[in-house]
């Protein structure tokens, strides 16, 4: 809509007395990892097809807060604990955003390793033998440790610190340049130590584990006394029963109670969000592609999520 018909908009749907619905089409946030892609593109075409018009705002996982609190995009159809919580939490209480759900599916995020390193470093799992073992993952310019983590925002250098481990994080710009270094490195069967998730594609093609951290607690983000140093936070992994859950901004029930109410039933579960990824990252389909399969492969489902009063 132009500078020049969004203000005729408003302006007659004041004198008729409508929502303002009728000039806002609904903003669907698009944030850099497949799943997430996939969905928001099936969420899009769920609601077209009951004539609630959408646009497609990319951003930053970082960038997520600022949109839908201000109304640039309404919906985030992944938000995960782990990584996303403290913000999220903190938003929904301030009023600013909405909790419109929890997926059925159960998540994890944290350092991960592939199998064929274990016999390297005796103990794996235990985060305590990369204590013994830190200089394996060095990347030859020093005996430091590297980890390998993502563009999301993670308490990995306080953990770091907290645990006292000889590692430095070195942060991928992207999703898909984390992805392409752990193709990389997997190939060449090097030593590694990367930031990875479930569900996604990577349980069902390699072999491996998350490292094993002490056990999360809300006290290790707020208390320093608690946990095996009393001197820092997150002295702790993060949640291994994570949930997933779908925010929405302050204005969408305004724009289309039909686009809210779908959002809402829209429950998915590991296979679900699994299947997603797996389509962009393994089966090299387009987002929008990925997003009609991924329908098609669930069309049985499509009917409850349109059945609700507001969509008729």
């Amino acid at each position: 809509m132009d500078k020049f018909s969004r203000p005729l908009c408003l302006f007659v749907a004041m004198l008729a007395s409508v929502s303002m619905s009728v000039c806002a089409k609904v903003g669907l946030l698009e944030l850099d990892w497949s799943s997430q892609k996939v969905l928001t593109h099936v969420v899009g075409e769920l609601l077209q097809a009951k004539g609630v018009e959408v646009n497609y705002v990319s951003s930053a996982a970082d960038g997520q807060w600022y949109q839908l609190v201000y109304g640039h995009a309404d919906v985030q159809i992944e938000v995960w604990q782990g990584s996303m919580a403290t913000q999220f939490d903190k938003l929904v209480k301030a009023g600013k955003i909405i909790d419109a759900g929890t997926h059925m599916a159960v998540t994890r995020e944290d350092w991960w390793y592939p199998d064929y390193i274990e016999p390297l470093c005796p103990g794996l799992p235990d985060w305590k033998a990369l204590k013994a073992c830190s200089a394996l993952f060095s990347d030859g310019d020093d005996l430091q440790g590297v980890y390998i983590s993502g563009p999301w925002v993670k308490p990995d250098r306080a953990r770091i610190r907290a645990l006292d481990l000889d590692f430095r994080v070195w942060e991928m710009p992207t999703g898909d340049a984390l992805w392409e270094t752990f193709n990389r490195l997997i190939e060449k069967r090097q030593a590694f130590v990367i930031f990875n998730w479930t569900p996604n594609w990577v349980e069902a093609v390699y072999k491996g584990k998350f490292i094993e951290f002490p056990t999360y607690s809300e006290a290790c983000e707020l208390e320093p006394a608690w946990g095996v140093n009393d001197k820092y936070l997150w002295d702790c992994g993060n949640p291994k029963n994570g949930w997933l859950k779908k925010a929405v901004s302050r204005y969408l029930a305004d724009k289309s109670a039909c686009a809210l109410d779908i959002v809402r039933s829209f429950s998915l579960s590991n296979q679900d969000i699994a299947l997603a990824a797996a389509l962009v990252d393994i089966d090299n389909l387009s987002v929008e592609q990925a997003a009609k399969q991924w329908l098609h492969v669930n069309r049985a489902r499509v009917e409850q999520w349109h059945a609700h009063a507001s969509c008729i």
